[in-house]
C-alpha cells in the first residue's frame, strides 16, 4: 500500500510522531507549511486562536499529489481543542482527491477525540484509524508501542 503522511508541526513534536508512523509504513512523508509566523508567545496565541475560529491558513502547495497514495495519514497538534489551521488547510484543499485517510494528533492536555473527529468530518471520509498522542510521551520517547498499534491497524485492515 503505498502511504503518504502529511503533518504539520510548531514545535517539533507531532513532526517527531509523523516520522516514526512514516518509517513504521516505509511511507512518503511531506509536513505542510504554513506561511503564517507560528513562532512564539504571539505565534502561540494567534495560533491558538486561529484554531478555535476554524481559520484557514496559506499553506506551500503540496509537492506530493496526494491522489498518487493509497493511503494518507494527516497529522496536527491540537490547539485551542482542534486542528491547527495548516492541516485544516490542507484537507479542504486535498481530500477530495484522496482515497483513503487515517488522522493522528498530539496534545499536550485534552482534545483528542474532538480533534480527531473534527478532522475525519471536515474530510468528509471515514478515517481507517485514528490516534492521540499525548506531548509528555513523546518527549519521553515512550510512543513507540501506540505507534505499532497505529501501523498495524492500517495494515491490516
Amino acid at each position: 500500500m503505498k502511504t503518504l503522511v502529511c503533518f504539520y508541526s510548531r514545535t517539533g513534536i507531532t513532526r517527531k510522531v509523523g516520522t516514526q508512523i512514516a518509517e513504521a509504513l516505509s511511507a512518503d512523508v511531506e509536513e505542510i507549511i504554513d506561511h503564517k509566523g507560528r513562532s512564539g508567545p504571539i505565534g502561540f496565541v494567534t495560533g491558538g486562536k486561529d484554531a478555535f475560529l476554524a481559520r484557514t491558513t496559506e499553506i506551500t502547495e503540496a509537492a506530493k499529489n496526494p491522489a498518487d497514495y493509497d493511503m494518507v495519514i494527516i497529522g496536527t497538534p491540537v490547539w485551542a481543542g482542534t486542528m491547527a489551521p495548516a492541516p485544516r488547510t490542507w484537507i479542504m484543499k486535498y481530500a477530495g482527491k484522496v482515497k483513503n485517510m487515517a488522522f493522528f494528533c498530539t496534545t499536550a492536555s485534552s482534545g483528542m477525540d474532538k480533534t480527531l473527529a473534527a478532522m475525519e468530518e471536515l474530510s468528509g471520509l471515514k478515517a481507517s484509524a485514528s490516534i492521540g498522542f499525548y506531548e509528555r510521551d513523546v518527549k519521553k520517547g515512550d510512543t513507540s508501542e501506540r505507534v505499532k498499534q497505529f501501523t498495524s491497524s492500517l495494515t491490516s485492515a
